[in-house]
Parts: C-alpha cells; structure tokens; sequence
C-alpha cells in the first residue's frame, strides 16, 4: 500500500552485541525523525546512506530509551527500493523491544514474515527465483550451499531463464509470421526448421538444469544419511564421532537408543542430515519395539546408509538381513571396533557388501574417521559437475516447473515431427514461456507469492 510503512526487528531475538530495528516505506524516515535526538542535524536532512550516533527518546515522556546508532538509506538504491531506516541498538531483549514498540506507536506498522523481500520482489528489485535464494542463504549449512545461494542472488539462473524465454518468444514471433502469411511455402519450410532447432534447445537446457536437482536439493536440504546396525555396534558413537559432540547417549547395553535421533552435520563440504537409529532387531521391549519401527521407516526414506558392523564379533542372521534390506541402496560399510580382536568373517562381510565400500574404524580410538569422511564425500561428488558451475536447481517448485516445462517442449518437439499444424504447437510453446515465467515470478498467483514469502523470517 502506498504510505505502508513497516518495521521488524531484523536480528534474532536473544542477548548479543547489536540488534537491529529495520523499517521500509515512505515514512520510515520521518518516523525514525521522530524518535532520534542527536547534536547535529535531522534525519530528514542528512544525506542518504550514511550512519548517525544519538538515542532514541520517548516523544511522550522525553525519556531517553536506549543509545543508538542510525542508519539512512534512501530509494531507490536499497534492497526493498523504498526509503529504509536500520536502527542499531543494543543487543537484548527489553531494549529492542522497547524501541521497535516505539516505532509502531509512531506510524509504522508491524512487517509480515519475508515482507522486506516481498517488496524487494514486487518493486522489482529482484525476481522470484532470486527472493527465494535469500532464505536459502540463509539457511545454508555448507560453503557449497552458501555459493549456490549467492549464484542464484545474484542471478545466474535467472539470466538462464530468461534467455530461454526470450528463444521461445522469438520462435513465437516467426511462427506468427507463418500463421500471418500461409501462402509463401519457403516460410512454412524455415519456421519448420527453426522450430526444430529452438525447441530442441530449449529441452537440451533443461535438462541440463534438471540434471543438476538432486545435488542442488542435497546442498539445500541435506543428504539424508541413515546410521544402521544391530544395537551396540557403535552407531550413537558414529553420530557423536561426526557430530564431534556427545548428542547421543552410549552405553555397552543394547537397546540403549529408543528413538531416532537427527543432526545436521557437515563432512568435507557435504551436508548431511544423519539420522541414529534405534538397533533393528526383534524385541519383546514395547518402547523399543516403536523406535525399530521407526528406525525402518527413515531407513526407506535415506539418501545414503552407513551400515555398521562391529569386528570384534561374528556375523549374525540380524547382519545378513540388514545387507539384504539395502542391496540397492548407497552404503558405506563399517566395521567398528578394530581395536579389539577380530571375529567377524571379512570375507563374507566383503561377499555381502559385493560393490558397497568397506572402511574400518576405532570410533573408541577415534580411527578410521578422516577415512570415513573421505568416502562420503567421494560418493556425494562422483559424476558431480564442476565446481565452478554454480547453475544448481536446488528449490523444490523449480524443479517441478522445469518438468512441467520439459514435458510441454517435448509436447511442441512432437507436434512439430508429427506434421500438426502450427498454430497448434504454438500453444505448446506458449505453454513453456509461461512455466519458465513462473520460476523467475513473471507470471505466478499472488497467492503463491504470499505462501512463499510467508515461510521467510520476520524482519527479513
């Protein structure tokens, strides 16, 4: 709304040295005015992105609030292309609190959840693929995720779509032309050819796109990493080994983990969601019984397995199954507790895992571990694509939208080798530009873009 003024509080809420008081809209400066007293000149006269020292004061009382620092920027260089006001406080609860209440009692408004970028958004100062890119950067776990975050902030895959949509609506042009002009043959004959060409690069680029999915939802969410095992064998060691803290509780008594467990974790640059299971194996425990239930479920759901093993004991039927249960799965084999004799049959460990690589380890002793680490990520990287290409898709309705739009190219590809007419695979092709168009907000429900910024966080 034009005069809409809004504030939030733009750092997380808690004890820290600063905490930042944001405001957007054609009042905030005015606003922040209000509220600033300081020796030199007033706000509404200083000159634009520049910091000023004062306190805030309590236009009813006079009563001085809190020491501040206060920044101004005027539109449109800012990231919402509206006049903003950040106001520096001190870091603590009561005190930011007091002064964002201030600001709202003087004219602005509190911002919805994401509404600075929302309006970045829709003042066209970024576009859509890009605003989501600011959450997953925000959210990025690893250096990898961070830089394929700040890729798309800056653009590269919506430089992407845009120069396929600009392909399709030059395609769409010369096929107007046709419809246009029906008599000149030599006409039809180019626009056949050409759409053949367009069309198929189009698809080509795609697919380079879609190729690049599952990483890119691994960068952003994780690789779902599923530790497995009998009870006992050291799978809560494994977590805290990788974790490097003591998240789960180990004890020499099997069935000690009753639950699932989860962690972020980063291993050489791969983020991994590491999931400790409870111990599979049957039980008469009711409590245990539930978390082997789980423990089955997640183990479904897994990008990766790392199955442990442990050396110091034979192989029993509960091994044998659990080999069975992930033969088509990515696994890394480990045989934990090397320090103590070896009784377990390696060459049957080495006969079970067939393709699946084997490392041993001392998580007592803390070896094997770098060893460990090593292979997932040389699983997580084999096949990659370089890593100067940062054109990563890693958000989940971009890679619907990119299916949807490979299967109306592939749609308008048919058409165009099955003799139908033009006018017909134009549609397909219109259907593509809008798709594409969705990805980068150029055509997408205003309720779509409500939800989506709806899931940022408040004051961002």
């Amino acid at each position: 709304m034009k005069g809409d003024t809004i504030a939030a509080i733009s750092t997380p809420l808690g004890e820290g040295a600063i905490a930042i008081v944001r405001l957007s809209g054609e009042q905030a400066i005015s606003i922040a005015d209000k509220l600033f007293k300081s020796g030199s000149k007033r706000l509404q006269e200083v000159a634009s992105h520049t910091i000023h020292y004062g306190h805030i004061v309590d236009p009813k009382s006079e009563q001085v609030v809190e020491e501040v620092m206060m920044s101004v920027m005027r539109s449109p260089k800012t990231f919402t292309k509206e006049d903003v006001v950040e106001i520096n406080c001190h870091g603590g609860i009561v005190t930011v609190n007091r002064v964002l209440q201030l600001v709202l009692q003087n004219g602005a408004r509190l911002a919805e959840p994401g509404e600075f970028t929302k309006r970045a958004f829709l003042n066209g100062r970024i576009d859509l693929s890009q605003a989501e890119a600011v959450m997953d950067l925000i959210r990025a776990k690893t250096d990898q995720a961070m830089n394929v975050a700040l890729g798309q902030m800056e653009g590269k895959l919506s430089a992407l779509i845009k120069k396929l949509r600009q392909e399709i609506l030059e395609t769409l042009a010369h096929v107007e032309v046709n419809i246009d002009y029906p008599e000149y043959d030599d006409v039809e004959e180019m626009t056949h050819r050409m759409l053949i060409e367009k069309a198929t690069f189009v698809r080509t680029e795609i697919k380079k796109l879609l190729q690049t999915a599952q990483q890119g939802k691994i960068l952003r969410e994780g690789l779902s990493t599923v530790i497995i095992g009998r009870p006992n064998v050291g799978k809560s060691s494994l977590l805290n080994s990788l974790v490097q803290e003591n998240k789960a509780i180990v004890t020499d008594i099997a069935g000690t983990t009753r639950d699932i467990i989860e962690e972020y974790v980063n291993v050489r640059g791969v983020p991994l969601r590491l999931v400790d299971t409870a111990g599979i194996r049957e039980t008469e425990d009711i409590v245990e019984r539930i978390g082997v239930e789980r423990s089955r479920k997640v183990l479904k759901e897994a990008d990766m397995i790392l199955f442990v093993i442990n050396s110091a004991e034979p192989l029993t039927k509960e091994d044998e199954q659990l080999f069975e249960a992930v033969k088509d799965m990515d696994v890394i084999v480990i045989l934990n507790k090397t320090d103590l004799p070896t009784k377990v049959n390696m060459e049957k460990v080495y006969e079970l895992a067939k393709d699946h690589q084997v490392v041993a380890t001392s998580l007592l002793e803390e070896k094997g571990v770098d060893e460990l680490e090593e292979a997932i990520a040389a699983m997580f990287f084999a096949g990659s694509i370089e890593a100067g290409d940062l054109t990563y898709v890693s958000n989940n309705r971009h890679v619907a939208l990119l299916h949807q739009s490979l299967e109306a190219i592939e749609d308008a590809l048919e058409g165009i080798e099955n003799g139908i007419p033009i006018d017909i695979v134009q549609i397909d092709l219109t259907r593509t530009w809008e798709l594409l168009g969705e990805i980068i907000g150029d055509s997408v429900h205003e309720s779509l873009i409500d939800q989506l910024f709806s899931q940022f966080c408040l004051g961002k």
